[in-house]
């Protein structure tokens, strides 16, 4: 694995092309086969909550993908969340895989998933390999930490 990114990534540089990737009509940048207003775009503008700890992962990546911090800081859970997110924007987020999940549905009230999160910076390919560990607060999926896999 190249060398990785800060602890608060993944990120992503603020260009026309990553804001036209957040808009509505486009690929949604976690890998799901729908667009981005149908798949993640509904839980960052609110008008939906993600139903698993997996879909939180996703929409969190997208939202690292986009810029969007406001989202990151209201999905993480307040015991752990930090007063910002550092965005690298050298960082290119370019893909995720979703290699494990535990619990985290409908039915569970914890869950982790293990992902490798793919990116550019400067030039220099890299994945961040995590296992994240997420809980329902007030009735919502949030992320609470994730320790690195090697």
């Amino acid at each position: 694995m190249a060398r990785r990114p800060p602890r608060t990534s993944p990120t992503t540089r603020a260009t026309a092309t990553t804001r036209a990737s957040s808009r509505g009509d486009s690929p949604c940048l976690c890998g799901l086969p729908a667009s981005y207003g149908e798949c993640c775009g509904r839980f960052h503008s609110g008008t939906a909550a993600a139903p698993t700890a997996e879909r939180l992962m996703r929409a969190r990546y997208s939202a690292f993908a986009v810029g969007n911090e406001p989202y990151l800081l209201s999905s993480w859970h307040p015991a752990g969340r930090p007063s910002r997110v550092d965005l690298d924007p050298a960082t290119h987020w370019a893909g995720l895989e979703i290699l494990a999940t535990t619990e985290g549905s409908a039915f569970h009230t914890t869950g982790t998933v293990t992902f490798r999160a793919h990116y550019t910076r400067r030039g220099e390919q890299g994945a961040l390999h995590e296992r994240s560990r997420f809980e329902r607060y007030d009735g919502a999926w949030v992320y609470v930490e994730g320790t690195f896999v090697e």
